[in-house]
């Protein structure tokens, strides 16, 4: 019997050692991991698409090289509208992804989500100096002084034109309209002179009509855009609204404009196709016009309405946000790459690729992005406009979950407008519903 008490005792210490062997053994190979090299592997959703996302591609697989910690895996969600819908679906579960690219008007929406970790804790950790950032940029980002969010891809609307047809007709393609006025004096002279073209067109886009507005210094919601506190009211039907909506109603009804439709690419087409001489787009649009044009394209600032100085435009684009339902480590890993994009030369590389303008404006001084400047300057209306708006509540945007919705509302109006209804009445109806919505 002693024997086996013996025997016993021996065989339990023997099986201790085994697993403390095992342990060790278990440290020795996590140690190994990270002595070979192995990265944290996180995941990016993003909206990018066609050139713009192999441009971004572009950028993942730059920082992927370089990182020895760090590997991200670019993941397409087809619009921003259908990746803002993904993320709702598993925002609240450990199938969100690291980062997420939300278009700027989900800004609200994600800072009160509870889906993120605000980045200006990982910018306090690090001590990263934001004043190497666009303010004109971050002023629409910053909620209470605090970034939410990390801007990226950012853009602006401009006027597109045809400057070939500007000379045809007998306008001068180096001095374009910049009031509504004289946008109604050439789309009458391209009507009438080229050869079955449309003066002026553009989107039926909720997104331009809150540009034109903030060019006028006019506010889109009360509460300072919604800046100063919950927007209760929206203002739309101003006196700055009616101005838009007049403008493009007289344009409609004398056959210098026309409605081609409301999706981005409608009026791309019969703009390269010569069949309109003038239209608004996204600065991001910029490389794919030039490309696809046979003539040569010039770009301007948008008009404001007669007798008001123009005060500027809205950021557009879209930020990186970080999730908070992947581990610390994940979010520190997703950090390093939101760095990464803000650096000078990631920046020039992304706009002189795409039309977007960098978030950091040493990326200006980026010889790839002087080269691009150099060969086709009409990137460049797209940065003195930014440069050149007023820092305030109209110039920062509207801030409202329910921006998607008055867009749509305001897209409505203008459709129906073009279609015959008067302009105060439309405008006052969009008013009408876009309260309910904030109600």
């Amino acid at each position: 019997m002693k024997k086996f008490i013996t025997g016993l005792a021996m065989l339990l210490v023997f099986s201790l050692i085994l697993v403390a062997c095992s342990n060790n053994g278990d440290e020795d190979d996590s140690s190994s991991d990270t002595a070979n090299g192995e990265k944290t592997d996180i995941t990016f959703w993003h909206a990018m698409s066609g050139s713009n996302g192999e441009a971004l591609e572009d950028i993942v697989d730059g920082f992927n090289e370089q990182s020895d910690d760090v590997n991200v895996e670019a993941i397409y969600q087809g619009s921003y509208d259908d990746s803002l819908t993904q993320l709702r679906a598993v925002g609240g579960s450990d199938e969100a992804p690291a980062i997420v690219q939300v278009f700027e008007i989900g800004t609200k929406y994600m800072s009160e989500s509870g889906f993120i970790t605000p980045m200006q804790e990982f910018i306090d950790a690090d001590d990263f100096d934001t004043d190497v950032l666009e303010p004109n940029i971050l002023s629409y980002y910053e909620l209470d002084d605090q970034l939410y969010s990390m801007p990226f891809n950012t853009s602006n609307a401009v006027m597109f034109y045809n400057k070939d047809m500007f000379d045809e007709v007998g306008l001068d393609p180096e001095n374009p309209p910049n009031s509504f006025s004289e946008m109604k004096d050439a789309s009458e002279q391209i009507t009438n002179n080229a050869d079955d073209a449309y003066g002026f067109t553009m989107a039926t886009i909720g997104w331009f009509f809150e540009q034109l507005m903030a060019n006028q210094g006019a506010l889109y919601l009360d509460n300072d855009n919604g800046r100063s506190g919950d927007a209760t009211e929206a203002l739309v039907n101003a006196e700055e609204g009616l101005n838009i909506f007049n403008w493009l109603n007289e344009m409609n009804e004398a056959g210098t404009f026309t409605n081609y439709g409301s999706n981005w690419e409608d009026p791309r087409g019969p703009f390269f196709a010569e069949q309109v001489g003038m239209y608004l787009d996204s600065t991001a649009n910029t490389a794919e016009v030039i490309q696809n044009s046979p003539f040569e394209v010039g770009t301007a600032f948008l008009p404001v309405a007669d007798g008001m100085d123009p005060e500027g435009v809205i950021v557009g684009g879209a930020s990186l946000w970080i999730t908070n339902q992947v581990p610390d480590e994940d979010q520190e890993a997703a950090w390093e790459f939101i760095k990464y994009t803000t650096e000078s030369d990631v920046q020039a590389e992304w706009a002189a690729a795409t039309g977007y303008f960098p978030i950091t404006p040493a990326a200006y001084d980026e010889q790839t992005l002087l080269d691009v400047y150099e060969e086709n300057p009409q990137f460049t209306t797209a940065v003195d406009q930014l440069e050149s708006t007023t820092q305030d509540p109209a110039t920062a945007g509207a801030l409202t979950e329910v921006l998607p919705e008055a867009r749509t509302i305001i897209e409505t109006a203008l459709g129906e407008m073009y279609e015959g209804r008067d302009p105060q009445e439309a405008l006052d109806d969009a008013a009408s519903k876009i309260n309910d919505a904030l109600e």
